[in-house]
């Protein structure tokens, strides 16, 4: 939390190194010590005195317009507060150094990143996104994807099913990605046909990363993959067009990935971190409802408890072999 007015988020020395450390190991170590307020400082925040909060909105591939979208809802949120809220808008990476460098108070994270923000800045998800696309309300599934003629069928077992994908073309979305990687990989672990996911090219005839979840769905489309693993939500458009969803098919699904969420950082007072929750919780009514929906597609947010919703992704990357 911070009293004074902050400039546009920019790409420091720290976001670059950050951006390391998430895109390539997501594991190291990191003792950071969180800025803590004066007493001066924490009286004026628990009134709701504060200049201004920042808010990040990380951009999305089915994100458009996101700067002026970002902005309504900082202005609902500044209405609602009592206090100016500025938006922001950078990726992930950046989302969580500003949070880590005392640069933002709140943050629209996925789920590894929630991992990374706890970690360096001691940050927590307090509410999650709801998506008609998401199969558990605020969870949802990562899919094994093939052509709809492939000859791969599913099975009466897990295991029967991904045995089929030895010596197959694998896409995955990203190293990264929940959903495009580590439940597919930590899937595999669990079902005995890989140790780790520093032994995939063991089990598969080819792995690739798309980058996206448009990308390694393509791969399958044009014949570069016999399969793809993505989130469920990106066999629909603008992930894809309702005839290439036409041409796919799931073979396998694994539930329970946490859906996006809003994180809050821990130099917020209790009181202050509330009214935020409670202010976030008024874009769930009706005449505020398309505020939330025009961001990332959302139609609700719901309150979470931060170790229950990414209990699932934690056991995925220990099955994986991958550090949090």
């Amino acid at each position: 939390m911070r009293l004074m007015t902050k400039g546009v988020l920019g790409v420091s020395v720290a976001s670059v190194a950050l951006a390391g450390m998430i895109a390539s190991t997501f594991g190291e170590k990191s003792a950071i010590a969180n800025l803590i307020p004066d007493q001066k400082e924490q009286t004026l925040l628990a009134q709701g005195k504060t200049n201004e909060l920042v808010v990040i909105f990380p951009s999305r591939s089915d994100s458009t317009d996101l700067q002026n979208k970002a902005n309504a809802v900082a202005a609902f949120l500044s209405k609602q507060l009592g206090v100016p809220v500025k938006a922001q808008i950078g990726d992930d990476t950046a989302a969580v150094e500003a949070l880590r460098a005392n640069r933002a108070d709140i943050a629209f994270l996925s789920s590894r990143p929630a991992l990374k923000a706890e970690q360096l800045a001691n940050a927590r998800l307090y509410l999650a996104e709801v998506r008609p696309t998401y199969s558990g309300k605020y969870t949802y599934n990562s899919v094994f994807v093939v052509p709809k003629n492939s000859p791969l069928k599913t099975q009466s077992t897990a295991k029967a099913t991904l045995t089929q994908l030895r010596g197959k073309r694998m896409a995955f979305t990203s190293p990264t990605s929940g959903s495009g990687f580590i439940f597919p990989t930590a899937e595999l672990v669990k079902q005995g046909l890989v140790p780790n996911r520093d032994r995939l090219n063991d089990f598969f005839g080819q792995v690739t990363y798309g980058g996206n979840y448009s990308k390694a769905i393509q791969a399958v489309l044009r014949g570069q993959a016999d399969v793809a693993a993505v989130s469920e939500y990106a066999l629909n458009p603008p992930y894809i067009t309702e005839a290439e969803k036409n041409q796919l098919r799931i073979l396998h699904k694994i539930p329970g990935v946490p859906a996006h969420g809003v994180a809050i950082d821990d130099d917020v007072p209790v009181a202050t971190r509330n009214k935020i929750i409670n202010a976030m919780l008024l874009l769930n009514q009706p005449q505020n409802n398309q505020l939330l929906r025009n961001l990332y597609n959302s139609t609700e947010l719901v309150k979470i408890d931060h170790n229950q919703h990414l209990a699932p992704l934690r056991n995925a990357l220990q099955l994986a072999g991958i550090q949090p």
